[in-house]
């Protein structure tokens, strides 16, 4: 592909929410010959030659939506367009875009459906998604491509085995992250440890954190991407308790990193396979059977359990993976 159009929310390594993105770009600009990425805000990674970022932030929304366009008329045409998980920028987008046919990709990933997803699932050429099952709307223009995980930031590590279980929670401060039924299952248990790190960025989520401070439990922020690998070090398995949909992308990076895993998200049995990581979502009592199991199994056993999971996200949830598939639905 010559020349293709990214649009994104922001273009920051170290945003600890979306700092992700920056190993994405890099991966589709390796794959054509011209990158443009189209974003409210932009810091100076370092990023191929082959990529122009062009930003359009403004305080307001309406300044934000004229500059949207305005930034997007300059850069067209392209040979394709995708939209990463802002349903707003496919229908923004699409007045420009479709008559001149030019595909119109929607990356997303999440279990809420609104009003604003369903119009960008009807203008979207097609919708690239981590599974079926995380793309909350029935549509036969779902691509399941995987996550996109840069692998290469994830080393695996040598786990000193301790008396306890060190559980590790990442994520946002969040009611649909199911935070109060880990820390209910830690406390069951008896032997597990629970390290809480995240972002609480809106009311609600603000409101959550201060619930939780009930548990007695320390609330850490969140962690800059370049610290992850230390954390995932430090820790015997990652816990995740969000809602039935999106798959969340900690997890991959967990697993990328050699770390155990427990999930409650439907959508891992693809990366779980036989291994038995998964426990019904917000239920204590599966989850703690899940706590005493992998408590009770050896530093090799969890070693193993750790290789399975890296080897399975670098062949199905690498970003290189990713790109393919996105570019795969723009076509």
């Amino acid at each position: 592909m010559r020349r293709l159009l990214f649009i994104t929310q922001r273009v920051d390594a170290d945003d600890p929410v979306l700092g992700a993105t920056v190993a994405k770009i890099r991966a589709l600009a390796a794959r054509v010959d011209e990158l443009v990425v189209v974003a409210q805000s932009a810091t100076s990674d370092a990023l191929p030659a082959n990529v122009e970022v062009r930003t359009f932030g403004a305080p307001r929304r309406i300044a934000r939506g004229a500059r949207f366009e305005r930034e997007l008329a300059r850069v067209l045409p392209a040979d394709a367009v995708v939209a990463h998980m802002v349903p707003l920028y496919v229908v923004l987008a699409a007045p420009l875009v479709r008559p001149r046919r030019i595909p119109l990709v929607l990356w997303y990933t999440h279990w809420k459906a609104t009003p604003l997803l369903r119009a960008a699932a009807t203008l979207a050429t097609a919708i690239a998604s981590v599974d079926r099952r995380s793309f909350p709307l029935p549509s036969s223009k779902v691509h399941a491509i995987g996550h996109g995980i840069d692998v290469s930031e994830f080393p695996c590590t040598e786990r000193v085995p301790t008396d306890r279980l060190r559980a590790l929670v990442l994520g946002r401060y969040s009611p649909a992250k199911g935070i109060p039924t880990i820390l209910e299952a830690a406390r069951s248990a008896g032997n597990v440890d629970v390290e809480l790190h995240g972002v609480a960025s809106n009311d609600l989520e603000r409101e959550h954190r201060r619930e939780l401070e009930q548990f007695g439990v320390e609330l850490g922020d969140a962690v800059p991407r370049a610290q992850l690998p230390e954390v995932f070090g430090g820790s015997d398995v990652l816990v995740n308790n969000m809602r039935a949909g999106a798959p969340d992308k900690v997890v991959y990076e967990a697993g990328a990193a050699c770390l155990p895993v427990l999930a409650a998200n439907p959508v891992f049995d693809e990366l779980f396979g036989e291994l038995p990581l998964a426990f019904v979502q917000d239920d204590v009592a599966t989850l703690v059977d899940r706590l005493t199991w992998l408590a009770g199994v050896d530093a090799r056993g969890r070693a193993e359990i750790g290789r399975t999971l890296h080897e399975r996200v670098a062949g199905r949830h690498s970003v290189e993976t990713w790109a393919d598939g996105v570019l795969e639905a723009a076509t």
